[in-house]
């Protein structure tokens, strides 16, 4: 803790400069200053690891001015009177405490000290007298009886300044109505839900023990374990239930340890979850430092999944792998506000009812930590990922990608999620495209509010056999106003509807004016295409703008199904972000787009297919190519053509072409019959 404590003494003739002194000189001085020059105690010789000030104050020799200037500056404040002195005492209530309380915020009271010195000079006691005073004033921590000249309690007396301080009441309960505050108690349940591994609202012996060593490094005996159960059982009947306590049980503990003086393991609770002095989460455990290189993406790591996985089983109380509202609610809870609204039901998958699924829960992390990684960090933060998964900060949770140059030069890629950026004129059927790719067609998204309408729609797709996610953003179609991150993406979608005759124009326009050049591979999407096809008012067609800048053909697209429209176009357009090195092929090899998979043997062969499960139509293909009957077959056929003598006459020769052509189509009819055969194997 780098927290400075300063101590400020005041009132006159009544010991404090000898209460310093001998402190400091560990005996009592025999000539005694008017005001002792301040003192700094370094943190390696104080119990709480803190450097400590301590200032004195003399009204013969400092004005008021500087007796302001000192109240401001401390975090606690020892008013000394003399136990053989009425008159001193009476001022602590009539002068010094209003004095005080004048210079500070009413909700941001200094708490004080009362310090009874020359208990060396009576045989009584003047706590009879302090505690109506302590009652009547909630900003005194407590009070010390002490003797400069014995040396009685004076280390006490700096315990308990000290503690006054790094473990305020103030904050946590309050004495007039004898329990804990209400920000106190919101903090304490967001640590016994994070503590409540099953959910259940009981913490076991288990998750006792979890959350003993969490905050104090040492497991709890089980004699301990059930000594606290017992007390807890003798002052409330609903505090302990199954054996486990409840949350109730758990706050009276707190209330307890807060009752009896022992402020300090609330602290220790509170400020190991992460809440600060004002019980609020600190912006340092909340965000953590993380530096992003530019070109660079972010994404969940592996171990960051299996705790968001364990989150959702801890909240999917039916086990029907979606979140109901109620779910969704109780997940939240931990939060300060709602993180997700209504948007995020239209922007992951779903269920028939609406409700977000497993798939979805996971997609919608997924997007946050792409699109805004320190939102990401700090919704970790409220789930006490650091805290649970034992690491140093929610960073642990993310992995930086590598700069996007690199994946091009090095033509292979670790990234697995992608984004597209989807453009197109008003009408287009953008909106319609994000909603298919999570499995709705055109009538359930008639159903979707207005209000409730998201730009971005995320799910996963495979690519040989690999699962990667795809993020669709919809760029708003202002197309003098396009931005850099507008255009920032993997692969660009261009949506036009093709039974408008001015849709196309507004793709032409985009493409030639930002992605002419670029390298960004770009698909033009023909949507709608249940309905009529009207010609283009463009200079050229679709097809024909196509051919001429070396694209792909337009990809047809409809969600108006009976069934939950095709994905096929959404794994092509996340196989042209994973490999945009691959895709740039001339526009009459263009089957990665045409079929399912790639089995178009040249596009395959630039994609360098890393994956091996032999199941997949382009592993087929490819162990079709390197089995031993088609290469000795390719082997006869390059001898029988390169050592044949041909003439000009036998180039002219009709009959010649004629047997070329059945030859090759003979090969080809053999080919494609040996690669059914060995799917149908497969």
């Amino acid at each position: 803790m780098t927290k400075i404590v300063h101590f400020f003494f005041f009132t006159a003739k009544v010991g404090k400069t000898s209460l310093i002194m001998s402190l400091v000189s560990e005996e009592f001085p025999d000539e005694v200053p008017l005001r002792a020059e301040e003192i700094t105690i370094p943190a390696d010789v104080t119990p709480e690891r803190v450097p400590t000030h301590i200032v004195d104050y003399s009204e013969a020799e400092q004005s008021d001015e500087q007796l302001y200037q000192e109240i401001s500056k401390a975090n606690v404040i020892c008013i000394v009177y003399s136990v053989n002195n009425k008159k001193s005492i009476e001022k602590v209530t009539s002068h010094w405490i209003p004095l005080i309380n004048e210079r500070t915020d009413k909700d941001s009271r200094l708490p004080l000290i009362l310090v009874g010195n020359k208990s060396d000079l009576v045989e009584h006691s003047s706590m009879e007298t302090i505690l109506p005073i302590m009652n009547q004033f909630s900003e005194i921590e407590t009070c010390v009886e002490c003797s400069a000249k014995n040396l009685k309690n004076i280390s006490e007396l700096f315990y308990y300044a000290q503690k006054a301080v790094l473990h305020p009441t103030g904050p946590l309960y309050s004495p007039e109505e004898k329990e804990m505050k209400p920000p106190c108690i919101r903090a304490l349940t967001r640590i016994f839900k994070l503590s409540d591994l099953d959910n259940d609202g009981i913490l076991n012996d288990y998750e006792l023990n979890f959350f003993q060593r969490t905050c104090f490094n040492i497991p709890l005996a089980p004699q301990a374990l059930e000594d606290v159960k017992n007390v807890v059982r003798k002052n409330m009947s609903d505090g302990v239930k199954d054996n486990g306590l409840t949350l109730k049980g758990f706050l009276f503990l707190h209330t307890l340890f807060i009752q009896r003086g022992r402020h300090e393991t609330t602290w220790t609770v509170l400020r190991r979850f992460g809440h600060d002095d004002d019980l609020e989460l600190t912006q340092d455990y909340l965000f953590p430092l993380l530096k992003i290189p530019p070109d660079c993406t972010t994404e969940l790591n592996h171990n960051a999944y299996l705790f968001l996985q364990s989150v959702f089983d801890k909240h999917d109380k039916d086990r029907d792998c979606a979140l109901s509202p109620d779910e969704l609610k109780d997940l939240f809870k931990v939060f300060p506000y709602m993180p997700w609204g209504p948007d995020v039901n239209n922007t992951v998958c779903t269920n028939e009812q609406g409700w977000i699924t497993y798939q979805g829960y996971l997609s919608q992390w997924t997007l946050t930590t792409y699109l805004d990684v320190q939102r990401c960090l700090e919704y970790l933060g409220y789930l006490g990922y650091s805290i649970i998964q034992e690491q140093e900060s929610q960073a642990a949770a993310i992995t930086i990608t590598r700069n996007k140059r690199i994946d091009l030069q090095k033509k292979q890629t670790q990234r697995s999620v992608f984004r597209c950026n989807v453009l197109g004129a008003r009408g287009s059927g953008k909106s319609g495209f994000l909603q298919a790719f999570l499995g709705r067609n055109l009538a359930r998204q008639k159903r979707i509010r207005e209000d409730h309408k998201s730009y971005y729609a995320i799910s996963t797709t495979y690519v040989y056999g690999q699962e990667k996610y795809l993020l669709l953003h919809e760029v708003l179609p202002d197309f003098e106003f396009l931005s850099e991150a507008d255009l920032a993406c993997d692969v660009v979608c261009l949506v036009y509807d093709i039974s408008n005759p001015r849709s196309f124009e507004y793709c032409a326009k985009v493409y030639k004016k930002h992605f002419l050049d670029s390298k960004t591979p770009c698909v033009i999407i023909a949507a709608k295409s249940d309905l009529h096809e009207a010609r283009q008012y463009y200079s050229l067609s679709p097809l024909d703008f196509c051919r001429k800048h070396k694209l792909h053909p337009p990809q047809m697209f409809t969600c108006n199904t009976d069934e939950a429209p095709s994905k096929d176009i959404y794994t092509k357009l996340t196989t042209m972000a994973m490999y945009p090195f691959g895709i740039q092929l001339s526009w009459n090899c263009h089957m990665i787009l045409t079929l399912p998979v790639c089995v178009c043997f040249c596009s395959h062969a630039k994609l360098r297919c890393m994956c091996s499960c032999n199941r997949c139509t382009s592993c087929i293909c490819h162990n079709l190519l390197n089995s031993e009957l088609v290469r000795s077959v390719k082997a006869k056929l390059y001898s029988a053509v390169l050592n044949r003598h041909m003439t000009q006459a036998d180039l002219k020769n009709s009959t010649f072409w004629l047997r070329a052509s059945v030859g090759a189509t003979v090969f080809a009819v053999l080919g494609f019959a040996m690669y059914k055969a060995l799917l149908k194997q497969r």
